[in-house]
């Protein structure tokens, strides 16, 4: 591939801004599509302000970033958690990451398939989470990123032929995120204990995802396809207890 353009949804904080990072060092243009500016100045960085959860809004950013020219490579990694107990969860709940993680990646890939298939090339990576294996409070969270493996899986048979491939990256606990940071603030002693559960004894770090992501979109990992890599440490391979 002589032209590399890339789109990074969530690209503003944490694991986004690892991968924006990564595609850059790569020499790829990267447009971040998140509800903040990037978190990242490079010549070769734009950001385009947009709420995922909004369908017709991310239509509207798709169509735009279509219409700058061809997107080979897309990493939808925007996400939320919406943490409750079951008693709690609202179907509205549901519906906004269903939006958020499911019909957003929908919606990229279809504004930019015909490029993909023009060039006979095309890297997609969802990243998906550790979660979709099961986490207490994780209902809407959880059910809808375990919806991007599906599509993954559907997708590589869709569109193997065309010379596209997709992948899921699955993270376990990753710190340095908003997300994380969330659930367990940065001064509880939760933090080591639950390092220490995993077993490579250490939380992640949005370069250990980033990294994985790179593999997927590498032109060379054409043979890949339809794959979920946990990057977890290992807890995929147990219990994980937050």
């Amino acid at each position: 591939m002589t032209e590399r353009r890339a789109i990074v949804t969530g690209g503003s904080t944490g694991i986004g801004v690892a991968i924006c990072q990564s595609l850059l060092a790569q020499g790829y243009e990267v447009v971040a599509l998140s509800r903040r500016a990037a978190g990242l100045k490079n010549p070769r960085l734009r950001s385009l302000l947009v709420d995922l959860s909004d369908p017709a809004a991310t239509q509207q950013a798709a169509a735009e970033v279509a219409a700058q020219g061809p997107v080979t490579t897309i990493v939808h990694n925007a996400g939320a958690i919406l943490e409750k107990p079951l008693e709690q969860v609202l179907a509205s709940d549901i519906d906004t990451l269903a939006h958020l993680h499911l019909t957003a990646a929908a919606i990229l890939m279809q504004a930019n398939l015909a490029a993909m298939r023009t060039a006979h090339f095309g890297r997609v990576v969802l990243v998906s989470s550790r979660a979709v294996l099961g986490l207490a409070k994780r209902t809407a969270y959880a059910s809808t990123k375990a919806g991007m493996i599906g599509l993954a899986r559907t997708w590589a048979l869709e569109l193997g032929a065309s010379g596209v491939t997709v992948n899921v990256v699955a993270p376990g606990p990753i710190t340095e995120t908003e997300m994380f940071d969330a659930v367990i603030d940065k001064d509880s002693p939760r933090r080591a204990a639950l390092a220490q559960s995993i077993p490579v004894r250490r939380l992640g770090v949005p370069a250990d995802v980033a990294r994985a992501v790179m593999f997927f979109v590498d032109p060379a990992a054409g043979f890949v396809t339809g794959q979920t890599l946990y990057v977890c440490g290992g807890a995929s391979v147990g219990s994980l207890a937050l």
